[in-house]
């Protein structure tokens, strides 16, 4: 006679064993994304400071009187507008683009976002970016870790905050025509309540995908894909408490 509590014992068996593959898979996944995360954090932190304090680097890119930005030089104007143009690359390359070449234009546009933000050293104090820096990765690494370990579906939550960012990005586009400093602030302090939730949800999100890959080519590119995606969290999130926080010049 069969024996049903063997079949499911053999089961629970194996179900314990696919439960604790997609654990390790998991988090060889996140350890990729957060990986190139935080070497494109170096990179952009790096090229923004040499863009923003090194005399001779910050000519190519800016106009200046008395210390101050007067204006954008020509490759100026290109840099701010390259990081646009290498997510859409990223973006829409994704499947075409073999790893190799992923990564590059990852690490690139890295770079140019670096140097497109290096025009906040013309705007606030350097030891309060640096001071900002430490609390966005401070608000950042613990929305990680809890967007990591939650047992709650964060999807529903997700879907409320990606409103908000398009909220957001409307009233920006408003607030440009308008210069309200009122609606600058509000912005802000929804920018910063929207990118640390998202922090928590892509976590989430990017560790259920790493625990269905089998793949290890197609986890190689997915994990630069997820980079991306919580690189932009962080400068974003760093942005907003830049503009709450920052000690203007």
């Amino acid at each position: 006679m069969n024996n049903p509590n063997y079949h499911n014992w053999n089961q629970m068996q194996t179900d314990t064993t696919s439960t604790e593959v997609g654990a390790v898979a998991s988090k060889a996944f996140m350890t990729q994304v957060f990986g190139w995360m935080s070497g494109a954090l170096i990179i952009t932190a790096l090229a923004s400071y040499l863009f923003g304090m090194v005399p001779e680097l910050t000519a190519l890119l800016y106009k200046t009187f008395e210390g101050r930005l007067a204006g954008f030089t020509t490759l100026g104007w290109i840099v701010m507008f390259s990081p646009i143009a290498f997510v859409l690359l990223i973006s829409f390359g994704f499947n075409r683009l073999s790893f190799p070449v992923l990564v590059m234009a990852f690490l690139a546009y890295s770079a140019v976002t670096g140097m497109s933000l290096s025009t906040i050293f013309f705007r606030y104090e350097t030891g309060s970016i640096a001071s900002t820096f430490l609390v966005a990765a401070g608000m950042f690494g613990t929305m990680a870790v809890m967007g990591f370990i939650t047992k709650a579906d964060l999807s529903g939550f997700g879907r409320i905050l990606m409103m908000g960012f398009v909220g957001i990005f409307i009233a920006s586009i408003v607030n440009w025509f308008m210069q309200s400093e009122m609606m600058h602030y509000i912005i802000s302090f929804v920018g910063v309540a929207v990118f640390t939730g998202l922090t928590a949800y892509d976590v989430q999100k990017l560790k259920q995908i790493g625990a269905q890959q089998t793949d290890s080519a197609s986890a190689a590119k997915l994990s630069i894909m997820g980079a991306l995606t919580l690189y932009l969290d962080f400068i974003l999130l760093f942005q907003f408490l830049l503009r709450l926080l920052g000690s203007r010049k």
